[in-house]
């Protein structure tokens, strides 16, 4: 079983690194579907359609992963991560390729409360450490191999590419662990598969290659080009081929639904996990993530259309609430978060995810801003000292939270981290020339790291085992909602400071007299753009601390530690 954690570990590493993809292959994507790079905006919907499926329904992939196992989850998530990235692969507009990224963020977020319930299944409490280190190296380090990966790959052939290596990666590791799970379990024999539902698969798969990619013989033949023809407007999907792939697919769904073990385990679903308080929980959490994921940074910390986003969320959040005193079995049991420990993981989570994203956006930002230009590489490398040190914290951190408290590793760890941004919000224009440079990164991908293991410990310590999949879920859910909070409210600030330095800026024909740009008032231009950077730095560090104090105060208590031997005598 321990092998299938490492498989499971490899899965969470190679769905973090698709999400740092995608940022670097996202000018292609958009011209591979029609977009020109000044329609940004309106490619939008493939960073929060992605971040929908990964957050969103998060919590009832956890309570599906304590009700029917850890490993049909994990196997069920890289199975719809590889459909997902099939459908991006093959997407021929902004619509089709939004619901393949919306599949690929639902596969891939069920992977990370799955290994981390997984962790907790296999090791006793007080040895979780470093598993649940090293998971969370891993799955930091997927940010690290994702700009990587995504270079080599466009340098060898277009962006389609790197989706098509996710499906066969993710093919390749639902079949894996799906046999190594069933060697070690000993669950008997599976059933014959089913002969139609294969079928009409294949018939799906080969009905949406073809309209994808309109073979041009196909196309002009005048028999087969029929199939080309839209029955009603101007859509691929209303074509003979676009309405067999929907057909096929549909009729392969409902034949293996009416399969008499799927039928079982639909049926202990519905009898079993609150569905409805699940779709309240599902849309409050649509709400934010969509409020906050469509802002315009330059103009409000969430957009006009943001705030009804927001409303309707709150509306089901009030609904949920209300569900949860009257539901008899709620999709988050009454006292799962009752210990503090608990719901303080939860919180100081949220607050990481606010100064991390700060870290991994602003960054490379600043160091195209100073020294690098137009350069996203290089700027990108300066990344890399952070990245690197964040997973060799998380491994210390691991071993640490063996001998010490959560809550004292967790806010050392994220007070290192405060103290770096300080640092950073001090940096002049040559400052990532130095090496000091170097130290502070280093220090802050460490104190990141050091905070990761303790917090999912704590949270795992105080919640019973019957419900890690859902709790470890929050944990991450709260991570992800704390990112979109901190770049849309962080950038916001920061583009202010921005602003108000530029409007003090002298008339550019008092610094430049010979006509045009000249080199002094470039200066002048960039200091401005190192003033909100160092004012998003500033707001890092007080999310930073917050956290810090956070996990202090609300993680002490959780039983982490293993026992020392004097402590043993006196338990005993």
């Amino acid at each position: 079983m321990r092998a299938v954690l490492w498989l499971a570990a490899i899965a969470v590493a190679f769905a973090a690194a698709d999400t740092y993809v995608v940022v670097l292959a996202l000018p292609d994507m958009m011209a591979g579907v029609g977009l020109s790079i000044e329609e940004l905006q309106r490619a939008a919907p493939l960073i929060s359609g992605f971040l929908l499926g990964y957050v969103a329904v998060l919590p009832l992939i956890g309570r599906l992963a304590d009700l029917l196992g850890h490993l049909p989850v994990l196997v069920g998530g890289l199975v719809v991560f590889a459909l997902g990235s099939f459908l991006t692969a093959l997407s021929w507009d902004l619509a089709a390729m939004v619901v393949g990224r919306f599949f690929q963020g639902l596969g891939g977020g069920a992977l990370v409360p799955a290994t981390l319930a997984l962790v907790a299944a296999l090791y006793p409490v007080d040895r979780r450490g470093v598993p649940l280190g090293l998971v969370s190296a891993v799955q930091e380090l997927g940010s690290v191999l994702g700009p990587l990966i995504g270079a080599v790959v466009l340098a060898l052939a277009d962006w389609r590419a790197i989706f098509l290596l996710n499906l066969v990666v993710g093919v390749v590791l639902a079949v894996a662990i799906r046999r190594l799970g069933r060697t070690d379990t000993a669950s008997g024999r599976s059933g014959r598969p089913d002969l139609i539902a294969l079928l009409l698969l294949l018939l799906a798969g080969v009905a949406f290659v073809l309209l994808a990619i309109e073979p041009t013989a196909l196309v002009q033949d005048l028999t087969w080009g029929a199939l080309y023809v839209p029955a009603a407007g101007s859509t691929r999907w209303l074509t003979p081929l676009g309405l067999a792939t929907i057909v096929a697919t549909l009729g392969c769904l409902l034949k293996w639904a009416l399969q008499p073990g799927v039928r079982r385990v639909l049926g202990r679903i519905s009898a079993e996990v609150d569905l409805l308080g699940a779709l309240l929980l599902s849309i409050a959490l649509a709400g934010v993530i969509l409020a906050f994921a469509t802002a315009d940074p330059e103009v409000a910390v969430f957009s006009e259309q943001g705030t009804w986003y927001l409303v309707a969320g709150g509306l089901a959040l009030l609904g949920f609430v209300f569900h949860l005193r009257r539901a008899q079995d709620p999709i988050v049991p009454r006292g799962a978060f009752a210990r503090m420990p608990a719901w303080g993981s939860v919180l100081v989570s949220f607050f990481v995810g606010a100064a991390l994203v700060a870290a991994l956006i602003d960054v490379p930002l600043f160091a195209r801003t100073t020294i690098y230009g137009d350069s996203q590489l290089k700027a990108a490398l300066v990344l890399l000292e952070f990245l690197v040190a964040l997973p060799v914290g998380a491994i210390a951190g691991g071993f640490l939270t063996r001998r010490l408290p959560a809550g004292v590793i967790a806010g050392g760890g994220m007070l290192l981290a405060a103290v770096a941004f300080v640092f950073m919000a001090r940096w002049d224009a040559d400052a990532l020339r130095s090496f000091a440079a170097t130290v502070v990164l280093v220090t802050g991908g460490l104190g990141f790291g050091l905070a990761l293991a303790p917090v999912n410990a704590a949270i795992l310590a105080t919640t019973e085992q019957s419900m890690h999949g859902l709790t470890t879920s929050f944990t991450v859910v709260a991570r992800m909602v704390g990112m979109l909070v901190g770049i849309s409210a962080l950038t916001t600030l920061g583009l202010r400071s921005y602003y108000a330095a530029q409007a003090d800026l002298p008339a550019l024909s008092s610094v430049c007299t010979g006509g045009g740009m000249c080199e002094e008032y470039q200066d002048l231009l960039i200091g401005a753009a190192i003033a909100q950077e160092h004012t998003v730095f500033a707001g890092a560090a007080v999310c930073a601390a917050i956290a810090a104090v956070l996990a202090v105060v609300l993680l002490r208590g959780a039983p982490t530690r293993a026992l020392s031997p004097s402590e043993t005598v006196t338990a005993l």
